[in-house]
């Protein structure tokens, strides 16, 4: 009883208290309100005024920038010059987006022979002569107008290697910084990025005044990879441990879809866009929203070249020859091809072919790709293969053209392949392709023509495997009938239907 007696006297007391504290946090908390209260407006002011300061900062900059045009684009009889520019800081790689750069210079210096040209590229290691020589040697094309190379040292900024994590963040991020140098150093009237870098592009636009282009081999970011995060598949941009982890999921889920936004928002500022593929033109549409001035414009492929090689019923060679072309970078998936090709080995129908080799054809832009192909062939050796096997890096173009001419199969194995030039290639030589069931290959490239077969899509090992075999199996008739059609098909992926399209699209900038 007494104790009860005293918790009921100290009830009142307790309950005093209680509201005490309520009060007081409530007084703390009016003070905390009428403090931030009171610094509203003055850091409202202090943000007005730091947004003025940026703006007469950028916009000195701009005019400093136009003062740098108009002294350079002076010719030596006092005109203005037209300088056209275009953004490659790997130019002097072997792909099919050098390519693509090659051909549109050679386009636009037909057209406008007049205008000054030039490309910023990173390739520090070799002149712009050897530049050049490398552009013939490897896709037999020859410029006519000079071409004026502006080197970027900070090339290294849009390295994947330097961004383990958060790597197209800051792969995009240092592209800016990288296109600043550029900017720096040249400022053109008309700017085309030819690799994809499209946080560039604001930067020509706005600082620059210039007329902006963009040629989009591959988006950054798709909605195919947002897909991939969500669904939480392992990808080679997709890391395992992240697919195990639902809370990492969609936090990286999230950043995708920021990225993906602000992506849209650095894209939208071209006045032209031009995209290799109906897989891309999909993506750059969804993405960047700029439908009125978005073309498809097909790379260019040197058909001809590898149209003149005489299709014979059989190959001159003993046995079958398989290929691939293809630069030695992670999203080619190279692995898939030599399981693939071991797995074929194994099975019992190729105990009755012909000796069978695989060559693998590519180029390497830096130290990173040239130790992917030691993995490669490392991968050949666990695999037991590596007698069967071969790699050709950075080869000319004349030994290209001779595989090629010798292949029975071409293997293409990239997951949703933006185009696939060296598809194309294998297609014009009578090489019987045999390509990734996604992307530019499944909607543009190994498509029927006239209702005929002209190649053949796979997506696993086994697939590939069986396919291959297959191929190989089949009657030389057969196999010459399939030959033929994808010989009739690629004349829509010529150097001159590109230019045709290329100077079509980019027409706008010139007026």
């Amino acid at each position: 009883e007494p104790i009860e007696k005293r918790n009921n006297e100290a009830l009142p007391e307790i309950v005093g208290r209680q509201k005490m504290a309520v009060a007081a946090s409530g007084w703390y908390l009016g003070e905390l309100l009428r403090f931030f209260y009171s610094l509203f407006f003055p850091g409202l002011i202090v943000c007005g005024v730091l947004c003025v300061c940026l703006l007469i900062v950028l916009w000195g900059i701009r005019l400093l920038l136009q003062r740098k045009k108009k002294s350079g684009s002076a010719s030596k009889t006092g005109k203005n010059r037209t300088v056209i520019a275009f953004f490659h800081p790997y130019c002097n790689a072997g792909g099919g987006g050098e390519r693509v750069l090659w051909c549109a210079l050679r386009a636009l210096q037909k057209k406008y022979p007049e205008a000054v040209y030039v490309v910023y590229t990173g390739d520090a290691d070799v002149s712009g002569q050897q530049i050049l020589e490398g552009a013939f040697r490897r896709f037999n094309i020859r410029l006519t107008c000079p071409v004026k190379f502006v080197l970027l040292r900070k090339r290294y900024l849009v390295e994947d290697s330097l961004y383990p994590h958060f790597t197209l963040l800051g792969q995009s991020l240092g592209s800016i910084f990288l296109g600043w140098e550029a900017l720096m150093q040249c400022v053109p009237d008309v700017y085309i990025d030819s690799m994809g870098y499209a946080f560039t592009l604001p930067l020509f636009r706005y600082l620059g005044r210039c007329r902006v282009g963009s040629y989009v081999h591959y988006p950054t970011i798709s909605t195919d990879m947002l897909s991939v995060v969500k669904n939480q598949n392992v990808r080679f941009n997709n890391a395992a441990f992240i697919t195990r982890n639902p809370f990492l999921s969609k936090v990286k889920l999230i950043y995708y879809y920021l990225f993906a936004f602000i992506y849209g928002l650095a894209g939208s500022c071209s006045d032209v866009v031009m995209v290799n593929s109906t897989w891309t033109l999909n993506h750059i549409l969804s993405l960047w929203k700029v439908g009125n001035c978005t073309n498809v414009v097909y790379p260019p492929c040197d058909v001809q070249t590898f149209l003149d090689i005489p299709l014979h019923k059989e190959k001159t060679t003993s046995g079958h020859l398989l290929v691939s072309i293809g630069q030695f970078r992670p999203e080619k998936n190279h692995p898939l091809q030599i399981r693939a090709f071991a797995k074929l080995l194994n099975k019992k129908e190729a105990e009755s072919l012909p000796p069978l080799k695989l060559v693998l054809i590519g180029g390497c832009r830096n130290q990173d790709d040239e130790l992917r192909v030691n993995q490669l062939r490392r991968l050949s050796e666990d695999l037991g293969v590596q007698e069967d096997m071969e790699f050709k890096i950075n080869i000319p173009f004349d030994e290209l053209k001779n595989y090629l001419s010798e292949a029975t199969v071409g293997l293409h194995t990239m997951w949703n392949e933006h185009f696939g030039i060296g598809i194309v290639e294998c297609m014009a030589a009578g090489t019987i392709v045999l390509a990734h069931n996604s992307g530019g290959p499944k909607l543009d490239i190994v498509v029927p023509h006239q209702g005929e077969r002209t190649g053949f899509l796979a997506e696993s090992e086994e697939d590939y495997a069986e396919t291959m075999a297959h191929i190989l199996s089949m009657s030389a008739e057969k196999r010459l009938q399939i030959r033929n059609n994808a010989r009739a098909s690629v004349s829509r992926f010529s150097d001159q239907e590109f230019e045709v399209t290329f100077l079509t699209s980019v027409e706008k900038l010139f007026q």
